[in-house]
């Protein structure tokens, strides 16, 4: 794929349509050709991305690479309108969570939660998990043999979103709004309805927060709530953002897990036999389906706090930084034959959840739930296969997350 000149005087590269439909391909030019690049984002966002492993591997850590999200507001908003959907209130409300903040703000925030996310309190999960998967693989049965199924709605989106709202304590009949909230929070949606959705959820958690506060249960939010009233330690606006964070990446980081996971196993043929003959495979293969072809598209902003160097290109002070996860994981100075999914790959090192002090923390529950949708749904399923309606897939406008739209299966 041609690259516009990677001089200076070219200017930034228009990122279009590509960078969603095939970004592997986009990302194995740039690592060729500009390993660090000056780009324009769908969305209208200019910024530095990263491609190469070692360069993005090294951003992620690098402390002069700032996560706060008023330094990243305030980038945007050197680029911006003052009246963009992406600098309103409600979104800007949402962008102060813990991912987008630098210590010791983020070290004290994580600490709130960190205890609902180790892999002790997953496997305890374990069950539920078990039993919501159980019963989402139970209504796809019913399906004509002769009909696709979309398994992102049939499992990939239930199975995740029941698990997190049950640890936050939200009632089930208000999943379908949350879905539709973060689906136009995380994509590239015309700025009305960016607005729409921000507000939306800030005024749901806002509500649910008042409520937990009046009456208190065994969830994950009422704790929070309580560790607010006793120690003073969050905010009403870092309770919302907290929220916002554990529901979104709660949930949409598994959707797309399961998602491609999926979908790359049914187009590899001999790689789904492999798994399906060694049952004891499923966990080095989850791994591998979170390099080969993983949940996040490009980590969450990072502003230079100084003029700096990445992979030999200057970046100036206040610039953003766009560090994609995607192409580091299909970096061939890093996994050979990287295009080649290898459920048996050594895959150590790979960045699908990220790096350093801002790692996914829902990582061990990320990893529980697939392993559990993936060994139960190709239990149940011995023939499943790519359904008539599969076609091209069709992925999310988004560079934040990267997760298909749909996915047309045959139960067999």
């Amino acid at each position: 794929m041609p690259l516009p000149s990677t001089t200076p005087s070219s200017g930034p590269l228009t990122l279009g349509q590509d960078i969603f439909d095939d970004p592997h391909r986009l990302a194995a030019a740039l690592r060729q050709e500009s390993p660090v690049r000056e780009v324009t984002t769908p969305r209208g966002v200019t910024g530095w991305l990263v491609t190469r492993y070692e360069d993005c591997r090294a951003a992620l850590t690098d402390p002069r690479l700032l996560k706060d999200a008023k330094a990243a507001t305030e980038a945007l908003g050197r680029q911006m309108d003052p009246t963009s959907p992406y600098l309103h209130a409600s979104a800007r409300l949402m962008e102060s969570h813990m991912l987008n903040t630098d210590p010791p703000d983020h070290t004290r925030l994580r600490a709130l939660v960190n205890k609902a996310f180790t892999p002790r309190t997953v496997a305890r999960l374990r069950p539920r998990i078990e039993e919501i998967a159980e019963d989402l693989l139970d209504a796809m049965a019913g399906t004509p043999a002769d009909s696709d199924v979309d398994l992102v709605k049939a499992l990939a989106q239930p199975l995740p979103i029941a698990v997190i709202c049950e640890m936050l304590g939200i009632d089930a009949a208000d999943r379908h709004r949350l879905l539709e909230w973060t689906r136009v929070i995380v994509s590239s949606a015309p700025g009305t309805d960016l607005v729409r959705a921000s507000d939306d959820i800030v005024a749901y958690l806002d509500e649910l927060i008042a409520r937990k506060r009046a009456e208190p249960a065994d969830d994950l939010m009422s704790a929070l709530v309580q560790v607010s009233d006793q120690g003073d330690r969050l905010s009403r606006d870092e309770l919302i953002a907290m929220g916002v964070l554990m529901v979104v990446a709660g949930h949409d980081t598994t959707v797309n897990l399961i998602g491609n996971g999926v979908f790359a196993l049914l187009s590899a043929p001999e790689q789904l036999a492999r798994l399906r003959a060694d049952a004891s495979l499923l966990p080095g293969a989850v791994e591998e389906l979170l390099r080969y072809d993983g949940p996040v598209h490009v980590a969450t902003h990072r502003v230079a706090a100084e003029p700096m160097q990445i992979g030999g290109a200057r970046i100036p002070k206040g610039a953003l930084v766009m560090v994609s996860l995607l192409a580091a994981n299909r970096d061939g100075e890093r996994f050979a034959d990287p295009d080649r999914l290898d459920i048996t790959r050594e895959t150590g090192g790979h960045l699908a959840f990220g790096h350093g002090i801002h790692y996914c923390l829902g990582a061990p529950l990320a990893r529980a739930e697939a392993r559990i949708a993936l060994e139960r749904l190709l239990t149940r399923f011995p023939a499943l296969r790519l359904g008539k309606e599969a076609g091209k897939p069709a992925w999310y406008p988004s560079l934040l997350i990267h997760g298909l739209v749909t996915l047309p299966v045959r139960l067999g």
